[in-house]
């Protein structure tokens, strides 16, 4: 029996910058597999390429920046290849973008119901009656009063307006919801409520998720799937349990290492030396063997491809198969 097709395959895709100094690759290679119902998360320090992977999955790229290489398929169809009139037939219909700043993405003039409406109008022909009960319809999905569809952005909280970009992004029940670090300008309690909503939503409706943080914490405990991208690669994809729990490369536990758990002993923060590398000018070998707390000789020359390591996959040549550490230098005796 063939297995379901997946919903979303992302393979060896490329994205590059023109700029003055030469093309820069901000996502480089990048493999991504979703299926219907799963959530993805994809996590990583700012500057790794993560919104940029988002954006060229879902077409959304402009000048100077381009797909250069790579395919992008989405229910069977690459994205990549098609025009911007097909593209339009099926953006919030099959799949939609909720924004990082959703004071930013929503117009400040219009008010929220006039803003559903170009949303609806631009993708099908309801009736005015059934476009005000579709829009109070999603709204009431995300627990918002309907009678805000009369207020204008300024009028709502962060935590409104980031409910109202979702409601949004489901007015057609679309199969796909990308998310570009929704929760980024909000406080603890209102990203916990938010993605305990976003999570109800899912388990309600069935779509699929890509969530884009660069909060680890933030995911543990809502995504299926994690992917940790440094320089415009994934270096590591797999489980999220699996990932948080024994993490198979050096960055992954750097990230880990980085932020506070209300549970256990108290440690000290670790966080990770360095800088990430100029994308333009990217390192030799392993990307991140300057800032690496395991790094060897073999690291700065030769690149790591992308190893299985029990149920994931880790860019780190400490994982190669059949990969034996040099031994340890042997401890000088104290008198």
């Amino acid at each position: 029996m063939s297995s379901a097709p997946r919903l979303l395959e992302v393979s060896g895709l490329r994205v590059e910058y023109a700029a003055a100094r030469g093309q820069v690759a901000a996502v480089d290679g990048v493999d991504l597999t979703v299926d219907r119902g799963e959530f993805v998360g994809v996590v990583g320090e700012s500057g790794c390429g993560k919104s940029t992977l988002l954006f060229a999955i879902a077409q959304l790229l402009s000048p100077p920046a381009a797909v250069t290489a790579g395919s992008v398929v989405f229910q069977g169809q690459n994205l990549v290849t098609m025009t911007e009139k097909q593209l339009n037939v099926l953006r919030w219909r099959d799949y939609s973008v909720v924004m990082q700043s959703a004071m930013n993405a929503l117009n400040p003039v219009r008010t929220i119901g006039a803003q559903f409406k170009d949303a609806i109008d631009a993708h099908a022909d309801y009736t005015a009656e059934k476009t005000r009960a579709r829009s109070v319809e999603v709204l009431e999905l995300v627990g918002i009063d309907p009678v805000h569809l009369r207020s204008y952005p300024h009028q709502l909280s962060g935590g409104m307006r980031q409910r109202a970009m979702i409601a949004m992004a489901l007015l057609f029940t679309p199969d796909l919801v990308i998310m570009d670090e929704p929760t980024s300008a909000l406080d603890v309690v209102a990203q916990r409520s938010l993605m305990v909503q976003i999570k109800e939503l899912q388990r309600l409706l069935g779509f699929a998720v890509i969530f884009v943080t660069h909060d680890m914490s933030l995911v543990s405990h809502f995504s299926d799937q994690l992917l940790v991208m440094y320089a415009g690669q994934v270096v590591e994809a797999g489980p999220t349990r699996t990932v948080f729990d024994t993490p198979a490369h050096p960055y992954s536990q750097g990230l880990l290492d980085a932020f506070p758990s209300i549970h256990g002993p108290r440690v000290e923060l670790t966080g990770i030396p360095g800088n990430p590398p100029d994308l333009a000018r990217p390192p030799a070998g392993c990307r991140f063997h300057p800032r690496c707390p395991v790094v060897q000789e073999q690291c700065r020359e030769r690149e790591p491809e992308f190893y299985p390591v029990d149920a994931v996959r880790a860019r780190c040549l400490l994982r190669e198969p059949g990969h034996q550490s040099p031994p340890a230098p042997p401890v000088e005796a104290t008198s």
